[in-house]
């Protein structure tokens, strides 16, 4: 950049200014940031786990950005990746056959690293339309089967799934519908998965999966068999409080959508390419998916890229139906964008090279050994919970009762926020006073021990407060 032009650069408060006046932000309050009485925070610059702002506030990362920068920032090799495919070949569709050496490389790398038995990848840019595509491949696999009414697919109260209206409706979180007209018909909803909230007196995690499992069924049932399609879920719940499985779990569920040849979409977004310590939640958790929605750590967000993998249960009756109804009538300007799978193939080759599920599996024990260590004894503090490189800490009144705070109190809020004066980037989880982690995969211990330390030393601030 030359001198005339950064001696012409607009002034903090001018970008801040011209944002305000333009820029329509996600999950913000409009009038409040729109009159200035919301913080407005221009980030400038990041490298490894810690991201600056235009200020020159220095914070740890503890979500990653949203879950997503698994491989942390500036690694200048996907840089140099993205620069290359550009100068190369910007842009190229994927319709009707067309291809590039990227996008055949990166799909075939990704069926045979898939969990379960995996035929093709169709690309988009979003987990949301990710979702949306599986959604549309459950009901054109019904159609070409002759089962026109199994349309159905049940999500689970506090799945998150997208924001789109399919997704947005499958995802099971009231207020990512209020005002919206969501969610749409079509979306029966189970039970969470978390055992804290959602069990009897003196019912075991095993106990508990299997009356979630029941319900699943008698919902089904009452349903109509002929009429479910799918189930969709994620291995380890994320927007909705980051809780892994209780024990049992997926091995209950999985017998009853084989009962009623219910497909199985594993939402992988958050969970894929090495966050809770192996390559896929699946892996982990002994889930055999029918479709599987990734995004986020696939290009770990240094370009947008999204994909579903289609199994090949599904594969095979599309191919077959084919014949008899022609093109597959499905696809975006944007599927398998050039730039994105040059990044995503960057990406997988140090996810690979580098064993990044190993690094998120060690250092992600310690971590979690910490986590306990640091909040098992607060007087404030009902359940501390994670799965490798992913955490929450929930937060109560009172721990015996499992009496909640009072909602205007906003506990979870506040100590996200005093964790963020103190330079650590940590969520406050939605529908429930929790505070999330998901930090990049490879953060060090040392950071992962400074991490622990703000997040407690936040909590002990807002308990004096209280």
């Amino acid at each position: 950049m030359s001198v005339a032009l950064r001696r012409n650069a607009p002034s903090l408060d001018e970008i801040i200014a011209q944002d305000r006046g333009s820029v329509l932000h996600p999950f913000a309050n409009l009038h409040a940031y729109a009159h200035g009485e919301a913080e407005s925070t221009v980030m400038e610059s990041a490298k490894g786990s810690r991201i600056r702002d235009a200020a020159g506030r220095e914070f740890i990362d503890g979500f990653a950005g949203l879950y997503c920068v698994n491989i942390g920032y500036g690694r200048t090799e996907i840089a140099e990746a993205i620069s290359e495919q550009a100068h190369k070949l910007a842009f190229s569709h994927s319709y009707a056959g067309h291809t590039t050496e990227q996008l055949a490389r990166l799909s075939h790398r990704l069926v045979k690293m898939a969990p379960g038995k995996m035929s093709k990848v169709f690309y988009g840019l979003s987990g949301s339309d990710a979702n949306e595509t599986n959604a549309k491949l459950v009901w054109y696999y019904n159609n070409l089967r002759g089962l026109p009414a199994k349309k159905k697919i049940i999500s689970r109260e506090r799945g998150y799934h997208g924001c789109s209206v399919l997704a947005g409706s499958m995802t099971g979180m009231s207020f990512y519908h209020d005002h919206m007209d969501l969610p749409r018909g079509g979306i029966p909803r189970t039970g969470a998965p978390h055992h804290y909230w959602g069990a009897e007196p003196g019912e075991s995690e095993e106990q508990f999966s299997l009356r979630r499992a029941n319900e699943l069924d008698a919902l089904i049932e009452r349903e109509g068999p002929e009429t479910v399609g799918a189930f969709i879920g994620e291995p380890v719940l994320g927007t909705g409080g980051i809780v892994p499985p209780p024990a049992g779990y997926w091995k209950a569920i999985q017998e009853v959508l084989r009962k009623h040849d219910v497909l199985l979409i594993a939402d992988e977004v958050i969970t894929g390419f090495g966050r809770t310590g192996a390559m896929f939640g699946s892996d982990m958790y002994g889930i055999e998916p029918d479709l599987i929605t990734i995004a986020k750590g696939l290009t770990s967000a240094y370009v947008p890229l999204s994909a579903s993998i289609v199994g090949a249960r599904v594969y095979e009756v599309m191919e077959a139906g084919s014949v008899k109804v022609g093109a597959f009538s499905h696809g975006y300007t944007y599927s398998g964008h050039t730039l994105g799978v040059a990044a995503a193939n960057a990406v997988l080759d140090i996810v690979e090279r580098e064993n990044i599920p190993g690094q998120a599996k060690s250092t992600g024990a310690h971590f979690q050994v910490g986590l306990h260590k640091a909040f098992r004894d607060n007087p404030i503090v009902g359940e501390v919970r994670g799965v490798g490189m992913m955490a929450a800490v929930e937060f109560v009144a009172d721990p015996a009762t499992k009496k909640r705070f009072d909602p205007a109190l906003k506990v979870g809020a506040r100590i996200s926020q005093a964790c963020r004066d103190r330079g650590l980037l940590a969520r406050a989880m939605p529908q429930a006073d929790a505070l999330g982690f998901s930090p990049p995969l490879v953060m060090s211990v040392k950071e992962v021990d400074e991490m622990v330390a703000i997040a407690a030393d936040a909590v002990r601030h807002v308990m004096k407060q209280l």
